[in-house]
């Protein structure tokens, strides 16, 4: 197989370099245009020429706008995310609003009391005695494996401590303690 040879046009120099407003100073091509400049460049997008590319002078907001991009680039290169003075100054110190924080203090307590009244203050005790159900059905898991039951057994074990838990739980029960 050949292999091609690509010639790579060589690199324009004239063009890195434009000349400012009075054509006495020239500076580096801006990688960021003002906005008047941009409007003048999408004018003349629609009408374009090779000739226009490189007839107009660099404005001095150009120049400025390419001088503060390199600027916060460099300051952002620098820039150590981890320092734990970045840390502190993202935290809020503004005083803490007391008066606010004792009366929601108040309602979630008044909210918690509410809550425990009546059929309430069963939820928890429920809650807990799921928890406890579902611990005891694992704790038959964990001493299966530890004697390195076979299957048949596991499968009896398991048959057998789910069929109690169905006869002595609520059905509602069931979804929380015994996973099928």
């Amino acid at each position: 197989m050949k292999k091609l040879r690509v010639e790579r046009a060589p690199q324009i120099v004239e063009r890195e370099w434009v000349s400012l407003p009075g054509g006495e100073l020239e500076a580096p091509r801006p990688s960021v245009l003002c906005p008047t400049c941009r409007e003048k460049l999408r004018a003349r997008a629609i009408d374009w020429s090779p000739a226009d590319a490189s007839s107009q002078p660099l404005c001095f907001a150009c120049y400025r706008a390419g001088i503060d991009r390199d600027r916060a680039l460099k300051s952002a290169g620098m820039l150590d995310t981890a320092s734990e003075a970045r840390f502190q100054s993202a935290l809020p110190f503004e005083p803490v609003n007391q008066a606010r924080l004792a009366r929601l203090r108040q309602e979630r307590i008044a909210a918690r009391v509410t809550a425990q009244a009546g059929v309430g203050r069963y939820v928890d005790k429920r809650r807990q005695a799921q928890v406890a159900a579902r611990h005891a059905l694992e704790r038959i898991v964990i001493g299966l494996r530890e004697r390195n039951a076979g299957a048949v057994e596991r499968e009896r074990v398991l048959a057998s401590a789910t069929h109690a838990a169905e006869l002595q739980l609520p059905e509602a029960w069931l979804p929380f303690v015994v996973s099928r």
